[in-house]
């Protein structure tokens, strides 16, 4: 009997199966964005059970169950693991249309060898199953059955690296862990964390921070700390694109008013924003860094939630603030004094797609082949829609063949299907541009595009 997820899953056409059983499967997975825990890589986690692997911290998951009703003591609550995982199972045959019911058994199958449905008839027997096997399979087994061959974790610039430093030193680890530079708290100047963060970057830098001059210099020594423990990329989330010109004077006056939490204008937060982005920009540019900027998540719309269970679980979505003006301005700034770094756009909104792709257009350059990248479709456009219209709209517009491909910007070590997830959508697409005559079936040349998407352009684009 054929299986839900056999060889041929997402591939329609022969053109497709060809391209991805012969060229891309294979390929190893360059995860250059992610949320994995660079200690329990070092610590090899063992987890106690398929819930603690599964279900413990994917808020993807959670929304969807609490949209079928399930109570919160389901969820992120004190319920036992089983009766929490057994909701999930419960929640499967509702996830028609969903890319949650394709991640489920993709994993299920890629980890586990398991081609049952999940179900609330096959709860228990899939839980006994994979407890037994998580006796054995532990964080780095699952890393390596996943053909990794880097992981880029995302690191607050004031941690000290000490477990990246501890993996690099173990010999017994084959792949690579890097960090990434992610310093959002030293422009959210609004927020009302900023003034203890920068007094523990402060601390940490040896730098008292009081004006201008300071607070580039912590930044920039904390930026020299990461790269000589082998960072190459930055990570912003900026979900409001911000951006006014501003002078030294002007940012000593409004990073003082922001240490003292007083109330600060719109255009005060777009002069302090835009400042220390285009400061960064320079620095990654001297450093030969990558940048990236996600736009457009509208975060913590629950404040009754956030106030109960904190961020990051799940009561979120997508914003449609407009962000073309704003990020020509940004990266205007710094193509100005030609300091502009390699860049990656993501836009959560698919509105901003051809906005994002047109506009990053106007600033590529330096003979570096696809220097500003659209990036992949990201979070909620994680499914087959978002990332067919990903790669139609960098095909119509940009150089499809340069993208650097997928990544999982995921907290779990079961979610490395996902580059398979995207791999077989690419090779469908392609395929069905080769069946309609838009392309010819030169496999010598659809074998590199595949191939380079999958693999090559990222081993080139960050230097690994």
């Amino acid at each position: 009997m054929k299986t839900f997820i056999n060889d041929d899953f997402l591939l329609h056409n022969e053109v497709a199966k060809k391209l991805f059983h012969d060229y891309a499967k294979d390929q190893p997975i360059i995860d250059y964005h992610c949320h994995l825990s660079p200690k329990e890589i070092y610590e090899d986690k063992k987890f106690r059970n398929l819930f603690d692997a599964w279900l413990s911290g994917d808020h993807y998951k959670w929304r969807l169950l609490r949209a079928n009703g399930v109570t919160e003591d389901y969820i992120t609550g004190d319920k036992p693991d089983y009766e929490k995982f057994l909701k999930w199972a419960e929640l499967m045959p509702t996830l028609i249309g969903s890319p949650l019911y394709h991640w489920t058994h993709l994993e299920l199958k890629k980890f586990f060898n398991i081609d049952t449905l999940l179900s609330p008839k096959t709860a228990l027997e899939i839980w006994n199953n994979v407890n037994k096997q998580l006796e054995t399979l532990t964080a780095r087994k699952m890393i390596t059955m996943s053909n990794v061959e880097t992981i880029v974790t995302t690191d607050d610039p004031v941690d000290d690296l000490a477990w990246h430093k501890l993996i690099k030193e173990d010999k017994s680890i084959k792949f690579k862990v890097l960090p990434a530079f992610r310093p959002d708290k030293a422009f959210n100047i609004e927020l009302s964390w900023f003034a203890s963060w920068i007094e523990t970057l402060s601390k940490v830098a040896n730098i008292e921070i009081k004006d201008s001059k300071s607070i580039k210099a912590a930044l920039r020594s904390r930026i020299e700390y990461f790269h000589e423990r082998g960072c190459r990329l930055s990570d912003h989330a900026l979900d409001v694109v911000l951006y006014e010109a501003a002078t030294d004077a002007e940012i000593d006056v409004i990073l003082a008013k922001g240490l003292k939490q007083e109330a600060l204008t719109q255009t005060e937060i777009k002069k302090y924003k835009g400042y220390i982005l285009t400061f960064l920009g320079q620095e990654y540019h001297r450093l030969n860094w990558v940048q990236q900027y996600h736009i457009g998540a509208l975060r913590n719309n629950s404040k009754r939630m956030l106030a109960k269970i904190g961020p990051d679980t799940g009561f979120d979505s997508i914003n449609d603030g407009l962000v073309a003006e704003p990020l020509a301005a940004l990266l205007g700034a710094l193509d100005e004094t030609d300091q502009l770094p390699k860049t990656i756009i993501y836009t959560l909104n698919p509105r901003d797609f051809e906005v994002a792709i047109t506009l990053m257009q106007s600033f590529q350059g330096g003979g570096i082949p696809g220097k500003i990248q659209f990036g992949s479709s990201w979070w909620f456009l994680d499914s087959i829609d978002g990332m067919t219209k990903q790669f139609v709209a960098l095909g119509n517009n940009g150089l499809l063949a340069r993208f650097v491909g997928m990544l999982t910007d995921s907290r779990s070590f079961l979610s490395y299907p996902r580059h398979e997830y995207f791999r077989r959508l690419l090779c469908n697409v392609i395929g069905e541009q080769v069946v309609l005559g838009y392309f010819p079936e030169d496999y010598e040349l659809l074998s590199k595009f595949v191939k380079d998407i999958s693999y090559n352009n990222a081993k080139e684009y960050f230097s690994f």
